[in-house]
């Protein structure tokens, strides 16, 4: 996975150090800024922010545009890209693992470390994830809005597409729903072969991983049932018509990966496509929309 660092700074408007209230404040409007660009993780620096971003996502014209626009008087942000090394750069928090997240007292989804001696109940989902480079563990709050819509979903015997696997996580609560058979898809070959190794881990074996992004769709016959997509705001938008090409008559498809202030955009561009809104979902300003076809 091929990642840019962008170095944001912030100063005052005369290049002076900016408060502690007014530096935090920033840092936050930078990173909900940057996601819509394509940013997924960030930490603070002395100097502001550091942003990590998938080379393929990175929408530089949309950051720019973004932040000229920032609505912070006396405040200046200047940044400088470059490329992060060819290498596992979070292998740190790989290496450490993620402590057990039960969604709705329905799923555990745990590392290889810390799996859990005993499930709490018989019918609880249990999934393992083992996080190569690769976007979802269910600590993020789209990807716990998502499993949790999929716990309620009646799957058995319908067939589902997972736009943007990352970890594989989607497509394996779907499997493990009842789901008769997943596509999965990731434009990112870490995350496709991560896709394909968490689904061994977890016994799932009626999950397809392609490598490309939605123009693979054209290679996949039939339709689907249920579309998840977790990916951002700005290839939302522009892969959506593709998504409903390939959904069938009555399916429905789940959303997020934008803040709340991004959902609107989303469902006119779905209203558009003949989409109608049935269900929408927020956690700490982090957005999920379902909609289904007419």
């Amino acid at each position: 996975m091929k990642y840019y660092v962008a170095e944001f700074k912030i100063t005052g408007s005369q290049g002076q150090p900016v408060d502690t209230p007014t530096m935090e404040l920033t840092r936050e409007l930078v990173a909900a800024l940057s996601a819509e660009a394509g940013f997924e993780s960030f930490e603070d620096s002395d100097e502001g922010l550091k942003g990590y971003v998938q080379k393929e996502a990175f929408d530089e014209a949309s950051l720019r545009q973004a932040l000229a626009d920032m609505p912070m008087e006396g405040v200046n942000v200047s940044y400088t890209v470059s490329d992060v090394p060819d290498e596992n750069w979070n292998s740190t928090w790989e290496e450490e693992g993620f402590d057990p997240i039960v969604v709705d007292n329905r799923c555990i989804i745990h590392d290889t470390i810390h799996a859990p001696q005993q499930l709490p109940d018989v019918n609880v989902i249990d999934v393992t994830i083992d996080a190569k480079q690769a976007f979802g563990t269910g600590n993020h709050e789209t990807t716990r809005m998502i499993v949790s819509r999929l716990l309620r979903q009646h799957l058995e015997g319908k067939r589902v597409l997972d736009c943007g696997c990352g970890t594989g996580i989607l497509s394996i609560v779907a499997a493990k729903c009842g789901a008769k058979d997943v596509v999965a898809y990731d434009i990112d070959e870490w995350s496709a072969g991560n896709t394909r190794h968490n689904a061994e881990l977890n016994g799932v074996t009626n999950i397809d991983v392609l490598l490309g992004d939605v123009n693979v769709l054209s290679h996949v016959s039939g339709v689907f049932d249920v579309v998840l997509a977790n990916i951002n705001r700005n290839i939302l938008l522009a892969d959506l018509p593709k998504m409903k090409e390939v959904m069938a008559h009555g399916a429905s498809i789940i959303l997020s990966g934008f803040y709340v202030a991004d959902g609107m955009s989303i469902a006119e561009k779905a209203g558009q496509l003949g989409m109608r809104l049935t269900m929408t979902s927020s956690e700490n300003d982090w957005c999920m929309l379902e909609f289904c076809t007419e």
